[in-house]
């Protein structure tokens, strides 16, 4: 069954708006509630921010007696040629990539963080949050996406020999989009996971020399221009192919009266500061579509015990992953805190964006000093969640918001950089 632009357009802006915002949401709504406060966000969020930045240079620390345990960054590309163990390896640290982590214990971390989210939702444990935007399909998203990166990296991986390619972009845009957006089942699963791979690593490599590197900018400008791109040509096929039906989205519809805790403001104040704290450790793992922040939690860890390891891996062996984690969980805290509004009645906002692409690259870029790990981490959160907002809500229906967040992220990096040179 194919769906029409004029049955698109037959939808109210308005539904678009709450429809469009993150994954659609369909089960187990959130229940509704007033505004977050300032104070309670601000608490919640700079809290954890403030954790990570101790326990980052702690991990910085650490990292100066490591004792080396494993190969370094150095030389892996061209060992997945003939090593199937590296191959393994790179395809896991595709997984993580996205994060500029690239290692696959912090793969491995992500997966089993999620896969106890899972077990322990399926259970009842409210305490370990939701997967998935609590639609159920956490398998079949990362079935599809796992499907994706492999078909990329078995028809891509041949160009290994040069360095390093963008074998991961799949893992992250198409395939779990369309898992969400026409359901579970093989028809999508496979469907994603082919077009991902087609559309998003090709276009990848066409722009990082074609783009990036003449306008000195990082290949993430590229990869996450790639994967709007990618992302945009694989709805248009998608909408026309018959085994594919849109899934019935149940928009949220908000009360008309929130309810409060009873028991007066400083519980309020409390309520916010967890959400908050749960809200940033959700976005080191938005980008997976898993949204979980007890997957985020053990990504965090996994990825500080590669790092104490071996520091000469993670982060393509700069030594500066401690430096990444500050200004990611800092540029999702002013997000989280800026944009807070947004999150209003079950809503969304693409605090995420910047943790995958301004605050990391400006850390690189800027080789680990303030100017990189503040100035990114507050120009990215900034700049990035309102543009991904005006950008998906013009999307019509059948076209997942991933597009506007990675648009947002390209536009954000390609001009935070720049302007970050020109600071002191």
């Amino acid at each position: 069954m194919t769906h029409s632009f004029a049955a698109d357009n037959a939808i109210s802006h308005s539904e678009k708006q709450q429809g469009i915002q993150s994954e659609i949401r369909w089960e187990n709504q959130p229940e509704p509630s007033l505004e977050r406060s300032a104070a309670g966000t601000a608490l919640g969020s700079f809290g954890v921010a403030g954790v990570v930045g101790i326990f980052a240079l702690l991990l910085h620390m650490l990292a100066q007696h490591s004792p080396r345990v494993g190969p370094g960054y150095a030389g892996w590309a061209n060992e997945t040629i003939d090593s199937p163990l590296a191959a393994l390896r790179w395809f896991l640290g595709d997984m993580t990539e996205p994060l500029f982590y690239k290692s696959d214990l912090a793969a491995i971390g992500l997966l089993a963080g999620a896969a106890a989210a899972w077990w322990l939702g399926r259970r009842g444990a409210k305490w370990a949050g939701t997967l998935s935007y609590s639609s159920g399909l956490w398998p079949w998203v990362l079935a599809s996406a796992s499907l994706s990166l492999m078909l990329s990296n078995l028809v891509f991986g041949w160009a290994l020999d040069d360095g390093w390619q963008p074998t991961f972009v799949p893992f992250v845009c198409v395939a779990p989009a369309m898992v969400l957006l026409y359901g579970a089942g093989w028809k999508s699963c496979i469907t994603g996971a082919v077009l991902g791979a087609a559309t998003t690593t090709p276009l990848a490599l066409l722009f990082i020399p074609a783009l990036s590197a003449p306008l000195g900018l990082p290949p993430v400008v590229a990869s996450v221009l790639a994967m709007s791109v990618g992302s945009v040509i694989s709805f248009l096929i998608a909408r026309r192919l018959p085994w594919l039906v849109l899934r019935e989205a149940r928009l949220v519809r908000p009360a008309t009266q929130a309810e409060r805790p009873p028991s007066g403001l400083n519980r309020n104040i409390a309520a916010d500061a967890a959400w908050a704290a749960r809200r940033v450790l959700k976005d080191f793992t938005e980008t997976h579509f898993f949204a979980n922040e007890l997957a985020g939690a053990c990504l965090i860890l996994a990825v500080a015990a590669a790092c104490v390891l071996n520091p000469g891996l993670p982060s393509y062996g700069t030594g500066l992953l401690p430096h990444i984690l500050f200004a990611q969980a800092l540029t999702s805290a002013i997000g989280v805190t800026l944009w807070r509004g947004w999150y209003r009645d079950g809503g969304w906002a693409a605090t995420y964006a910047s943790v995958v692409s301004v605050a990391p690259a400006a850390v690189l870029a800027y080789d680990g000093s303030w100017q990189g790990m503040i100035g990114g981490a507050v120009m990215g959160a900034v700049l990035a969640p309102p543009l991904a907002r005006v950008i998906s809500a013009r999307l019509p229906a059948g076209f997942h918001p991933v597009i506007g967040n990675t648009a947002a992220m390209a536009i954000s990096t390609a001009v935070a950089l720049p302007v970050l040179r020109l600071l002191p």
